[in-house]
């Protein structure tokens, strides 16, 4: 007889993941599709909404072929905050402009920022103005394609995208929102009409939702393509690193999530709202939460790089190699800002750097140096997150990176902090499934994923990570001029 489940769907950076779940939290299936942004110049990423659909029904086929399970509810969450702009006939225009990774929006930042005021945009809005925020991305593709822009009149983003072909509907959830600075209000919890007008004229925002509300039915056609039940609800959905966290049960206050993903992103939840020119401030996935949150622009997308240079190696080769290689990377030190950076040094020309090398230098050295980076990274945004008013109780990790022990180790070994791993470590898409789980049932995210092991710092690596962490720090100041003058001529 068949089961009773949820399905839950993730639109990443790198590729689209699907889970069935049964509603005890068991894993039936998961499928995935892997992909690659367009990049269509330097600080350009951009993909086709159409891949989006396309692999949701993929995987949702793949997932309910088997015929064991009957699918109750559907979730869905996705990269973000992203930019896809359609017509009136949601029609895109054009490909969707990505979150942070895609830094075309330096000069509108600029010019937002002398019409709105600096500090006021934080103020209202909970964070400042940064590459990472929708609303400059919008006006940049008002300023670059004018003629596109006078016919867009809907925002979507991956997740909401999902919704609007699954159910026909046109929502988007709270938090979503509010990482479209300046166009939400944090401190009312709605859009900002006067700041709407002004940075995306013409633009009808959708209806807010929360994350776990229910968004829609499965329509008719929408269930003719992907072979789902018709009417059954889907949820409103959110930022793939909102789902990582509900996914592992990190929304309670002092809770701080780390995503070992493509990026690296932390999220604080907090008892009120803080700000910081260096982090996020956000509302939450769920009602009544608030969140202080960082996101490094690179982390296992620096690994894959050093994969696909060291052609003919996987990722367990090399990390059995970094095993190897001892604190320190025998004396490298990487800066992992091969993306430019954001949280919370904040800088679109920052540029990776890689100091110390020498001739004796292995590909172990070179991979831990990389797995170190992060590290460096995860407690430069620890300790701005706690200087800005943070009080972080308890670290829950999850993502792909999770798989093994040397990443989180070395994380745990650099910042001092354990953290927690719970038994199912998938991400977005499961925690995708369990708000849509809570739509037809009492889904407990202590019982559907239990804590497994908690990793401990020791104690004679963090001495040794205290020093080398004050010389990461320093690398950036020394070398910015070089790189910024780098990235100028990448530029041109």
């Amino acid at each position: 007889m068949p089961r009773n489940a949820a399905i839950g769907v993730d639109i990443g950076t790198s590729s689209s993941k699907g889970v069935l779940v049964g509603l005890d939290g068991a894993v039936i299936r998961s499928a995935v599709r892997e992909h690659t942004p367009a990049r269509p110049g330097p600080g350009r990423f951009e993909m086709d909404a159409s891949v989006w659909w396309r692999e949701f029904t993929e995987l949702a086929g793949e997932l309910t072929a088997e015929g064991d399970a009957t699918v109750l509810a559907v979730g869905v969450s996705g990269m973000g905050p992203c930019v896809l702009l359609t017509d009136e006939r949601d029609v895109p225009l054009r490909p969707a402009v990505l979150y942070g990774v895609d830094t075309r929006s330096v000069r509108q930042i600029r010019r937002i920022e002398e019409r709105l005021g600096a500090e006021e945009i934080i103020r209202r809005s909970g964070s400042a103005l940064t590459t990472q925020a929708a609303g400059p991305k919008i006006a940049s593709i008002a300023d670059e394609e004018p003629d596109l822009y006078a016919r867009a009149r809907r925002l979507y983003m991956p997740s909401s995208w999902l919704v609007r072909k699954l159910t026909g509907n046109y929502v988007l959830d709270h938090h979503s929102a509010s990482q479209c600075t300046p166009l939400y209000d944090t401190l009312a919890g709605e859009w900002y009409a006067p700041w709407a007008a002004e940075v995306a004229p013409g633009i009808d925002l959708p209806p807010l939702r929360w994350s776990g509300e229910t968004a829609g039915t499965v329509t008719a056609e929408a269930a003719r393509e992907t072979g789902l039940p018709v009417g059954i609800p889907v949820i409103t959905g959110t930022i793939d690193a909102w789902a990582e966290a509900l996914s592992v049960g990190a929304q309670h206050t002092g809770d701080l999530m780390l995503m070992y993903g493509t990026t690296m992103f932390l999220i604080h939840t907090v008892p009120k709202p803080l700000t910081s020119p260096s982090l996020w401030g956000t509302v939450g996935a769920l009602p009544g939460t608030r969140n202080l949150a960082g996101g490094m622009a690179t982390s296992g997308a620096v690994t894959n790089w050093l994969r696909d240079l060291f052609s003919g190696a996987d990722h367990a080769e090399l990390t059995r190699l970094a095993a190897g290689s001892g604190p320190g990377a025998n004396g490298l030190l990487m800066l992992p800002y091969f993306s430019g950076e954001r949280t919370p040094v904040m800088d679109p020309d920052a540029r990776g750097v890689i100091a110390g090398l020498t001739l004796s230098h292995t590909r172990g050295d070179l991979y831990r140096a990389a797995l170190e980076a992060t590290g460096f990274g995860v407690r430069h945004n620890v300790e701005v997150i706690e200087e800005a008013g943070g009080d972080i109780r308890r670290v829950v990790a999850v993502g792909g990176g999770t798989q093994g022990s040397l990443w989180t180790q070395i994380v745990s070994d650099i910042t001092g902090r354990p953290q927690e791993l719970r038994t199912t470590t998938i991400g977005a898409s499961y925690g995708g499934a369990l708000l849509a789980a809570q739509l037809v049932g009492d889904a407990s995210i202590d019982v559907w994923n239990p804590v497994r092991e908690t990793v401990r710092p020791r104690t004679e690596h963090t001495r040794r990570y205290d020093e080398l962490y004050a010389l990461y720090r320093r690398l950036y100041s020394e070398t910015s001029s070089t790189v910024h003058a780098l990235a100028a001529l990448q530029e041109r």
